[in-house]
């Protein structure tokens, strides 16, 4: 857990580093990322996914592959599947399980329409909902999570509950890094970030789920819509799905339903009164997929 004060200035170095964040080209250094990272260069890309393991400290024993020369380029090791039974579905109906690998970033209740974005920073549900009034009323006072996946997390994204895909909602926008320093200086970081909004319907009324993405994520996917960006448009698109019949998705507790080529941030919505979230779950907690991110309530 961060041990800055949100209410002391930054200091000098501090300030340094996010006034670069500001000017860096982060859509350039974004797509050049993403260019290297789908390069199949031999020994080459070999070495750099070694040097990766171990400066980052990745754990590839749990992936179905575990040896640097078993990818052929970065992005397949970005978003390398683990293997069978390394992740733990919780299985009670009433329990609720975490969709990512990573570290709490936040989590507690969303108060006069604010999520907390880090000590002593909010952000607007609707701002993060891309202006959607009538969605953002879905989950007026009700609770969220928000996980930072960093570069040695799992990179798959999966289902913390049953759920029928209803709308994709693709929001254009800036590429700051989202690590916990940045989530405490840059205000609003993930309404102004990118991001791809995916709404399901569920027992238990709507639930939300956002991909947002970030400096040097090359790209965000579904296993619905493959790669949702690039393209990198300059205008919100959205797509609707059916509840039944042909073209429904409809994914289970557990299942896969997206991965960051990177690591990222992966922010839950639920309206009010639905779940008591697990109360071990605090800022700066380490979070596995499977394990109990709440109950449904009674």
């Amino acid at each position: 857990m961060s041990m800055l004060n949100p209410y002391a200035k930054p200091s000098y170095v501090q300030r340094l580093k996010i006034a670069l964040h500001y000017v860096l080209p982060q859509l350039a250094i974004t797509q050049l990322a993403g260019w290297f990272a789908n390069k199949q260069w031999g020994s080459l890309t070999h070495t750099a996914i070694k040097l990766f393991v171990q400066n980052y400290k990745v754990d590839l024993s749990e992936a179905v592959k575990q040896q640097p020369s078993d990818y052929a380029s970065f992005n397949e090791f970005f978003i390398r599947p683990l293997k069978e039974g390394a992740r733990p579905i919780v299985q009670d109906p009433q329990d609720l399980c975490l969709p990512a690998d990573g570290r709490v970033s936040e989590v507690g209740e969303i108060v006069n329409h604010q999520l907390i974005q880090a000590k002593g920073h909010f952000f607007t549900l609707e701002s993060l909902l891309a202006d959607d009034k009538e969605l953002a009323q879905s989950f007026e006072d009700g609770e969220f999570l928000t996980i930072y996946l960093s570069p040695r997390d799992y990179h798959r994204v999966h289902m913390p509950c049953d759920g029928t895909l209803r709308k994709m909602i693709y929001v254009p926008g800036e590429l700051f890094s989202v690590n916990p320093f940045l989530a405490e200086h840059v205000p609003n970081l993930f309404a102004r970030n990118e991001r791809v909004i995916c709404v399901f319907d569920t027992a238990f009324g709507p639930m939300v789920q956002i991909l947002v993405g970030a400096t040097v994520t090359a790209s965000m996917s579904t296993i619905w819509a493959g790669i949702i960006n690039p393209p990198r448009t300059q205008d919100v698109r959205v797509w609707d799905y059916p509840s039944s019949g042909d073209g429904v998705v409809a994914l289970k507790k557990g299942q896969e339903m997206g991965a960051f080529q990177l690591g990222s941030t992966v922010i839950n919505l639920f309206p009010k009164n639905t779940i008591d979230l697990n109360l071990n779950l605090r800022a700066g907690v380490p979070t596995k997929m499977g394990e109990r991110l709440g109950t449904l309530k009674s």
